[in-house]
Parts: structure tokens; C-alpha cells; sequence
């Protein structure tokens, strides 16, 4: 089994954060979102996997740091890391062609802004698994069509009238990705551009067109991270998620002078808290103090100070200075307000 991971995107919902940090490498919870997806999909696939392919945008901006964070997170999987470049921006069936080396054998692949939660066994006898998620406003997604035997036999982009509430996700299974490679290297040869760029929809159009079986794969938790309000809720649920299973989320050296924490929260190494209360769902990165303040319901990224703060709902970045009286606040990296 593979994992493809299109990550090119440079994540522009989610600025100012993403305007150092590219979007897939913003921790949730203590870990990158990308790190926390591919760990997660690796728990649902229970099997070995046998390569991970990312593809990254500009070298200018996924750099060396961020290739090297990748190949760490693959090798710590069992996996033998690939790293593909998308440098021309031309959409989802362009950024996957764009790991053509690797697309072959069964995959998944996997856009790198969505977090999971799952636990299903996955219908090999499919050609393809879409994952979907229920949804109260399909008209708000793409979503799928299903016909009397439960086979995916369209897809929908944002439809007026209703289709079906199972909204996909972006996480997909082939068992054959070579399969999707040359579907999608017709749309590349023919110019079939959908939104001004070459869509894996299209790829998987004609894959249905040639009798393919499609079928859905259900998640139990389904979470955005696509701007800073939502990044925020999302960082609050796995929060929780992580609690329930029992996952140690405080480091054993922190710092505590009068400081109150108040679970579930992420607290990372080297952190100082004094003089404040803390959480709940509230993530801290390592080498942050925190002093005179109350902080809930919100995300501070590493070597930041934030002192004399009530915040609630705040996305904070790293290398922050934050002394003041905001309440709901979203800063980016390097920033100082005093």
C-alpha cells in the first residue's frame, strides 16, 4: 500500500499562519496536520505501508526543513519517503501526475488539509473507496451519487438540488492507482480543465465512464482546517479525541508558578505558565511562556509570550510578543503587540 499526499497548496484561508509555515506543517494538538493525517490513515489501513509521496509546491517556501520533517514522518512509519514537486499550480490531477513515478499498486491518496477519524475495514473488492462524511448542507460540498447497489456513479460539485448528504472528504483508495494515472494523463493530453485546472474529478469520471466500481467509505469524525476559526474548533475535538484515548498531552517539564490547567489541553516542552489559567482545549508550543493571563479555547504555536491576555478563540503563531487585551485575536508569526 501507498499513501500520495498533494500538499502544493500554500493554504491562503489560513493566513497570516500560513505565510511562514505552509498550512499542511501548522500543528494541531501538538502535531503538524499532515503528520497527524498520514499517522491517523496508517491506523485505519492496518497494514504495512510501503511508500509515502508528498508533493510540495515552491522549494522557496517547502524547503529543505519541510522535506526533511516529511521523510522523518515516512521512515517513522516503516515507509520509504518520495518527494515530487507541483511548481506550476494547476490543480488536484495535475498535482497527483506530478508523483507519476510512484502511481502504481494500491493507494491512498490524500489532500493535507482535512483530519480523521475512523475505524472501518476498507472493501478491497472495489476499485475505488471515496471517503465521504454526512453532511447537513450538501449544497455547501462536493458530494457523490449513488446508485440501488450503493455504487458511486457521479460526482457533484456544490449541487442546487439534492443529491445525496455524503459530502467527500478528500481522502480516496484505488486499487490500482496506475489506473487513475492514465485517466488523468488523457485530461492532461486532452486539456480537459475544469475551474481554470486539471481536476482529479475528471480522472475519476472517466475511470466510472469504463465500468469502474466506486464505493464510499464512512468516517466517524471529519474536521476542516481551513481558516483560523475552524482550525480552531478542530484543534478543541481532537483535543478531546486524544483525551478519551488516554494520550499523555502534557510534557513532564514544564514550568508552573500559580498557574491552573484546566484539561484537556497540549502543553509542549519547556513551556512556563505562571500566574494564569489554562484550557480547556487550548494547545501550547514548546518554548512559550505564558504569565498573568487566561487562555481558552485556542491554538499558541512555539517561542511565543503572551502576558496580560484574556484570550478565547485565538490562533497565535510562533515567535509571537502578545501583551494586551485582545479577546478574539489571530496572529501571525514574528508578530509583537504591546
Amino acid at each position: 500500500m501507498k499513501i500520495i499526499v498533494p500538499m502544493a497548496g500554500r493554504g491562503s484561508r489560513l493566513r497570516p499562519h500560513t505565510l511562514t509555515v505552509p498550512k499542511p506543517l501548522v500543528p494541531v494538538a501538538g502535531k503538524p496536520i499532515v503528520h497527524r493525517l498520514v499517522s491517523d490513515i496508517t491506523k485505519v489501513l492496518g497494514e504495512p505501508i510501503e511508500e509515502i509521496a508528498f508533493i510540495l509546491g515552491d522549494p522557496a517556501f517547502f524547503g529543505e526543513d519541510v522535506v526533511e520533517s516529511l521523510k522523518n514522518l515516512a521512515i517513522g512509519l516503516g515507509a520509504k519517503p518520495s518527494i515530487y514537486r507541483q511548481l506550476d499550480p494547476k490543480g488536484t490531477g495535475h498535482a497527483i501526475m506530478c508523483a507519476e513515478p510512484s502511481l502504481s499498486g494500491p493507494a491512498v491518496i490524500a489532500y493535507a488539509d482535512t483530519l480523521i477519524r475512523a475505524s472501518f475495514d476498507l472493501d478491497k473488492n472495489a476499485d475505488s473507496v471515496i471517503w465521504t462524511k454526512k453532511v447537513d448542507n450538501p449544497e455547501a460540498y462536493g458530494v457523490v451519487n449513488l446508485n440501488e447497489n450503493g455504487h458511486i456513479v457521479e460526482l457533484v460539485e456544490k449541487p442546487k438540488e439534492f443529491v445525496s448528504d455524503q459530502a467527500v472528504i478528500g481522502i480516496y483508495y484505488f486499487k490500482d492507482v496506475a489506473v487513475l494515472k492514465n485517466e488523468l494523463q488523457y485530461v492532461l493530453d486532452n486539456d480537459i480543465i475544469n475551474g481554470g485546472e486539471y481536476q482529479i474529478n475528471d480522472g475519476i469520471k472517466r475511470m466510472m465512464a469504463n465500468g469502474k466500481v466506486f464505493v464510499t467509505g464512512k468516517v466517524d469524525e471529519w474536521m476542516d482546517c481551513g481558516n483560523k476559526n475552524v482550525t480552531v474548533e478542530t484543534n478543541q475535538r481532537m483535543l478531546g479525541f486524544l483525551e478519551a484515548d488516554g494520550e499523555e498531552l502534557i510534557s513532564n517539564d514544564i514550568s508552573q508558578e500559580n498557574a491552573n490547567i484546566i484539561p484537556p489541553c497540549f502543553i509542549g516542552e519547556n513551556v512556563i505558565l505562571k500566574d494564569c489559567t489554562v484550557g480547556p482545549f487550548v494547545s501550547i508550543g514548546a518554548n512559550t511562556t505564558i504569565a498573568n493571563s487566561t487562555v481558552k479555547n485556542s491554538l499558541i504555536q512555539s517561542n511565543t509570550t503572551i502576558k496580560n491576555a484574556n484570550l478565547d478563540n485565538a490562533m497565535i503563531g510562533n515567535h509571537v510578543k502578545y501583551d494586551g487585551k485582545f479577546e478574539t485575536v489571530s496572529i501571525g508569526d514574528y508578530s509583537v503587540l504591546e
